[in-house]
């Protein structure tokens, strides 16, 4: 299998270079490269290096949501392709992390190679995709959990590249092909029994695995995130970050105040780096049916995962902010992230 490497942007919704829209602008990179998978994704609510609020609440904080672009290809390319980025110049952070990436062929990769660890599973799908006449991402979200996996949660794209081909939402359209990702953690050993499944749903199977530590299940603590071994302190790459992953329901409270908000919020206070929230569309968690939004619902059983990128250093003072707010629920992941740059102006996620 070839080394694959995944690039993810985090940036604003009005963030222009040269008179276009970055998001144009970084998916037309995409493009040019014809990398394998990506896709762009619009969070609800976020805050980045300056600490400007963005959120899909407040009509005021609406225009300028923030956005997170992903694409995955082979060492060599995503290397080009991360070079292309980053002289463009403006406000964001990217960030270049190890994936393997698998179902090019329609083959399903083996897990043997992968240490008796949890790993994340990203599956990447068209919007209308189906399987058996029902969407293809909810039959993905079953296949996962009668394979004994924890969770998942479905993302939409509103851009993205599938085998190399653009696939872009546009008005007046059905964007039947615009990507959206499946994203799952769970034991090495249920994530390859469930990608059985999945290969033999799927036409084209294309998808990531990834090494992460679960730190938080249920509002169980599992593990502390990880900690840097003594040759990577102040002497190691000065790019190398940490990010937290809290997936949570829409539906979930803190006295009062959706727990994901209230995450965001902290997370500002505390003066953290960055976050980010994306709504998902479906999704599943423990024993609980697959599903997504209810009709005439007063609140919205949808997964909300929030990301946080910061130091190592940073993440170990802001995780008791985290470990507080999941005393109950939610999912909690730490994954090291061997590069980050934050671009010229330096608005963070």
């Amino acid at each position: 299998m070839e080394e694959t490497l995944k690039l993810t942007t985090y940036f604003g919704e009005r963030s222009r270079v040269q008179g276009r829209l970055l998001a144009d602008e970084l998916l037309d990179i995409h493009a040019r490269h014809a990398v394998r998978a990506s896709v762009l994704l619009r969070g609800v609510q976020g805050f980045g290096a300056k600490h400007r609020r963005r959120s899909d609440r407040l009509l005021t904080l609406s225009e300028d949501l923030p956005l997170v672009s992903i694409a995955v290809d082979t060492r060599t390319r995503i290397e080009e392709l991360a070079k292309e980025v980053g002289e463009i110049g403006y406000e964001g952070l990217i960030a270049l992390e190890r994936a393997r990436l698998d179902g090019i062929d329609g083959n399903v990769t083996e897990l043997s190679g992968i240490p008796n660890e949890t790993v994340k599973l990203t599956i990447y799908l068209g919007r209308h995709d189906r399987v058996h006449g029902s969407p293809a991402f909810a039959a993905v979200c079953q296949a996962l959990q009668d394979c004994g996996v924890a969770g998942a949660t479905v993302l939409l794209g509103v851009d993205g590249m599938m085998h190399g081909q653009r696939r872009r939402a546009r008005f007046f359209a059905r964007n039947a092909n615009v990507p959206l990702l499946v994203m799952a953690v769970g034991a090495a050993g249920q994530i390859e029994q469930a990608l059985e499944r999945v290969g033999s749903l799927l036409a084209e199977p294309l998808f990531t695995i990834e090494l992460v530590r679960v730190c938080k299940r249920d509002g169980l603590l599992q593990a502390a995130p990880h900690k840097l071994a003594s040759d990577q302190g102040a002497s190691g790459d000065s790019r190398l970050r940490q990010k937290l992953t809290i997936v949570t329901s829409e539906a979930a409270r803190h006295e009062n105040r959706p727990l994901y908000l209230e995450l965001v919020r902290r997370l500002r206070r505390a003066n953290a780096a960055g976050a980010t929230s994306l709504r998902g569309i479906w999704g599943f968690h423990g024993d609980h049916p697959p599903h997504g939004d209810r009709l005439l619902a007063v609140r919205r059983h949808v997964p909300v995962v929030t990301e946080t990128i910061d130091t190592p250093e940073r993440i170990a003072a802001l995780f008791p902010i985290v470990d507080e707010l999941t005393h109950e629920r939610g999912l909690v992941t730490s994954e090291l992230i061997p590069a980050t740059s934050a671009l010229h102006k330096a608005d963070g996620l």
